[in-house]
Formats: structure tokens, sequence, C-alpha cells
């Protein structure tokens, strides 16, 4: 298949879009309107989205919009498959520890058995019913993980959808796929310039998804925080892998296996290979592991 690519930045990482040459324009239209559309629905960064303006109400039930009922049926899908590792409860651990709009609750200690900020409630006790969301109060919903996934796979199938292309959407570490039955698309896997990188053959029609505790990083309190978080303890998961990729039908699978695989630290691989998920980890010191029919470094196997 002839393709084209457009990149350009967004939501502090960078989108990118390869279709065939004569549809990419429009295509690239289409996938920022999807993107503005999932933005104004779930952003913690603007105080005029969404999920922003409903704030408190939503402990009394709010009726939402299509897009921002999609975003939340994926969160939840997200934390189920996981077993509650990605949950999207986090906001206020995560505006603690600077990677919010930023809250009055500061008092977080990194120290194993230190306080714990995050309520006690999580994402079982959120009620999705049709449009109708009850958030209990207190609890700071963060879909950044989940919706960004979500983006990828909304805006491939859209474009395939209105022009019939064979498309890739990929939004940082999130890669959808759609159309061109058969083909392959050739991704280069690789997290940060110092990790080992292995090109692989991602079958048109799945995604993949890599979750990292190298980006994201920044300095609280004088230690380096990364940005996924324990649900168990609301802090930064123990940095036992660089990075985890991760081989699935949606982007919305391939990210919620990938960041609960960072959560679950040295279970991952056993944990993955019960779920029948084909993976690929990069752990702390650079060797890699892999789990079910990722190929081995040089191979050319297909994904998918």
């Amino acid at each position: 298949m002839r393709s084209a690519r457009h990149e350009w930045p967004v939501w502090s990482t960078t989108a990118a879009v390869v279709t065939a040459p004569e549809v990419l324009e429009p295509s690239v239209r289409l996938v920022e309107s999807v993107l503005a559309e999932v933005d104004a629905a779930c952003s913690r960064y603007r105080t005029d989205s969404e999920l922003a303006r409903a704030g408190r109400a939503l402990a009394g039930g709010v009726e939402v919009s299509p897009m921002l009922a999609a975003l939340i049926e994926g969160a939840l899908e997200a934390a189920r498959r996981t077993d509650g590792a990605v949950d999207p409860t986090l906001g206020a651990e995560l505006d603690a520890l600077g990677f919010g709009r930023g809250i009055d609750v500061v008092d977080v200690s990194l120290e194993p058995g230190g306080p714990v900020v995050r309520p006690r409630r999580g994402w079982a006790d959120i009620r999705l019913r049709d449009r109708r969301l009850s958030v209990p109060d207190g609890v700071e919903l963060d879909l950044g993980a989940s919706g960004k996934a979500l983006a990828a796979d909304l805006a491939a199938h859209t474009v395939h959808d209105r022009f019939g292309a064979g498309v890739l959407v990929s939004l940082g570490g999130d890669i959808a796929t759609a159309g061109a039955a058969g083909f392959d698309w050739q991704v280069l896997v690789q997290d940060t310039a110092d990790d080992p990188a292995q090109q692989v053959s991602l079958r048109s029609g799945w995604a993949m998804a890599t979750s990292s505790t190298r980006r994201r990083r920044h300095d609280w309190a004088g230690q380096e925080v990364h940005h996924i978080l324990d649900p168990r303890t609301g802090l930064p998961a123990a940095p036992v892998w660089r990075s985890v990729t991760v081989v699935a039908p949606s982007c919305l699978l391939a990210n919620a296996y990938s960041t609960a695989a960072v959560v679950n630290g040295h279970r991952a691989p056993a944990w993955l290979a019960s779920r029948q998920v084909t993976a690929r980890l990069v752990d702390s010191a650079a060797a890699v592991v892999t789990v079910g029919r990722w190929p081995a470094q040089g191979g050319g196997d297909r994904r998918g």
C-alpha cells in the first residue's frame, strides 16, 4: 500500500497519521476533529471541559454526552480487564504529585508505608447507566491513559469508515490501525533513545501501546517521580520496567495491559501470560523480556 505521513504536536506528545496519499490531508483534519472532541469531553487541563464543568454535581448523577460516556466506559473496561490495576480515580494523586491541574493536597509520602492521599473509593464505585454518570464525592477522575488510547481507536476507525483507506494513527506510544486487510505496518519499538530498539510487523486492524516509566518524569519533593501510579498506594509504581509494549485487538486494551504490567512489577510477565497477551518488557537494566508471540530480536513474525 502506498502511504504518506503527517505529524503534529498534541497533548504534550506527537500525533501521526499514515494513510493513502490522496486522503492524507482530509484524514488529518478528521483525526484532529476526533481529538478535539475527546479533549472537550474529558480534559483535566481545561476548566471548560465537560468533565470539569460537571464537577461535584457528578455525585448526584449527571447526563453526559455520548463521547464522555464512551470514554468513561472505556476507562471502566480497562479497570475490569486489569482487576483494578488501571484505575481512573487517581486524579487527586496525580495532582498531588504535580501531574495535574494542581490542588491543595500535597502531603504525599514516597516512603513505603507512608500516608496515602487517594480516596478509599475507586473505579468500582463509578456508575454509568446509559449516559447517566455518578461519581462519589471526593473522587477525581483522570481519563488520560485510557482516553488517549480510545481516541486513537476512534480516530483510526473514523478515517477508515469515511475514506475506506488503510490507516495508522499514533498518539505518542498508542497506535491504532484500521482497514487494509492483509497489510502489515512496520513499527519501530523503542521508548527512549538509550533503550533497545526492534522493528516489528503489526497486522492492520490491530493495535499497539507502550507504557513508560522513563517519560513524563519530574522532580517532586526532591525525588524524581513518574506518572504511572499503583492504585493500592496512590504512589508511582516501582520502576521494575522501563517500558512495556503490548499488542492487542484495540489500543484501549493494549494500553490497559501495558499500564497494568508496569503496576504489577515483577509479576507482570506471568500476569500477561495468564491472559494470553503478547508483550515486550524492558527492565531497569535495559534487558528485554518477551511474552506470548512477540518475535525474537530481529524476527519478522507478524503480530496480531
